[in-house]
């Protein structure tokens, strides 16, 4: 294979962050170099330690092979699988960018089939572990989860949160990860117009250590889905969000206040002491507060929003070659 110099571009990329998974790696790499170098296409394989606190790093960079395939990125402490995807997809020189998992649970012998929808033109290839080797109480909860992000979104999806994806170039450059939101990157990619396809892979049982997620993935990962919505339903015109909320509580309110008065002006008693008038004011006033908060969230918004900022080119069909 011909040699690549740091600045060039390659076909394919393959990041692979980390933590605490020092006895898998080296079969990893073995198995990834052996598929990658079967592909016959330019490559890189970039590690991302997310602060690990075992040798891995020191592992990997003792393996032989070729060392211009191999390039490293370390972090100070973890700062969580988001960041670590980030920093890989912001390094990646690659066409074409897979991103997986480090304990043997993905199968590197997919990767051609991922290629293989990649070059079918679509923008996000993710994997569906369609037979999970998982306990029971960790696949009942995965499959709740993703049919709600399944409807939410509208995707037809069976696994959003697996991390054995496919991106291409132009959808990896599109993605603002933080946070937990690397679960969510179909969703995040098919609201910008992406095309997202799934692809079902095989899975296998975790080898060594344990899974890092515990029962607070749910909590997150729900709250984590509020967001993904807010920013793909509503992340340009947040005023639409909070009127949904404030105009029916301002109504209700006006309506309340307006029976009140009616009442006061055909003399039907005092109204003062009343629990009708102190609810009716309340939900005016908070229905206010929403509006007042939505108009403010839009002034935010145009701060930093351009047109340009809300669509993407898809520069296949007006012209040849990548967007600069």
């Amino acid at each position: 294979m011909t040699k690549t110099s740091p600045a060039d571009p390659v076909d394919l990329t393959v990041v692979v962050p980390f933590l605490n998974e020092e006895a898998s790696l080296a079969e990893l790499h073995e198995r990834l170099e052996r598929v990658l170098n079967a592909t016959e296409r330019s490559h890189e394989i970039i590690w991302v330690d997310d602060g690990s606190t075992d040798e891995g790093l020191a592992r990997l960079k003792a393996l032989g092979g070729p060392e211009e395939l191999r390039r490293y990125i370390s972090f100070t402490r973890n700062f969580g699988k988001a960041a670590a995807l980030s920093a890989g997809l912001a390094a990646a020189r690659g066409r074409t960018i897979i991103t997986m998992d480090a304990d043997l649970q993905d199968d590197p012998d997919e990767i051609p089939r991922f290629l293989e929808q990649i070059d079918a033109r679509y923008d996000v290839v993710s994997g569906w572990k369609q037979n999970r080797d998982d306990p029971i109480d960790k696949t009942i909860p995965s499959r709740f989860f993703n049919a709600m992000t399944s409807r939410m979104f509208g995707l037809d999806l069976h696994d959003i949160n697996c991390g054995f994806k496919a991106y291409s170039r132009r959808a990896a450059d599109a993605l603002n990860l933080y946070g937990e939101l690397h679960r969510f990157t179909p969703a995040l990619l098919h609201a910008q117009g992406f095309k997202v396809t799934e692809l079902p892979v095989r899975h296998q049982a975790r080898k060594h250590g344990h899974s890092k997620y515990g029962s607070k993935r749910m909590i997150k990962g729900f709250l984590d889905m509020v967001t993904v919505k807010m920013m793909t339903s509503y992340g340009a015109r947040p005023l639409h969000f909070f009127a949904m909320i404030g105009l029916p509580l301002l109504l209700v309110g006006t309506l309340a206040v307006a029976y009140l008065c009616i009442l006061w002006l055909f003399g039907l008693g005092p109204i003062g002491d009343r629990p009708l008038l102190l609810i009716g004011v309340l939900l005016i006033v908070t229905g206010t507060q929403f509006l007042g908060t939505g108009l403010v969230a839009e002034l935010v918004q145009s701060s930093g929003m351009s047109e340009r900022k809300k669509y993407v080119i898809n520069t296949s069909d007006i012209g040849r070659g990548e967007p600069d």
